[in-house]
């Protein structure tokens, strides 16, 4: 099982979706930030799952349309642990 490390700066991510939420008053965002974290966990025993992107980079594409994420991550199998660099809307990241 891999272990899964968060960038600081997902925390920041995190923020600004539940701005992003509170301000089109979304019902139940705690919820959404759960399946983003419940999605994420998957990736400790399925790190590869993600499609490849720059660098050794990969996205694990969250939920769909409104709903969709994408978590930007790396993993390093010398140490089997998948660093979450960070997470944006789908449409932020230009994913359709």
């Amino acid at each position: 099982m891999s272990n899964i490390e968060l960038a600081a700066e997902v925390g920041e991510d995190f923020d600004r979706i539940l701005d992003h939420l509170a301000q089109y008053q979304v019902e139940n965002p705690a919820l959404r930030i759960r399946e983003i974290i419940e999605a994420i966990n998957v990736l400790e025993h399925n790190p590869m799952i993600g499609r490849p992107v720059d660098n050794d980079k990969r996205e694990l594409v969250i939920g769909r349309r409104t709903h969709g994420y994408v978590a930007l991550y790396r993993y390093l199998a010398e140490i089997d642990t998948v660093f979450v660099l960070a997470i944006r809307s789908q449409k932020e990241a230009g994913v359709e």
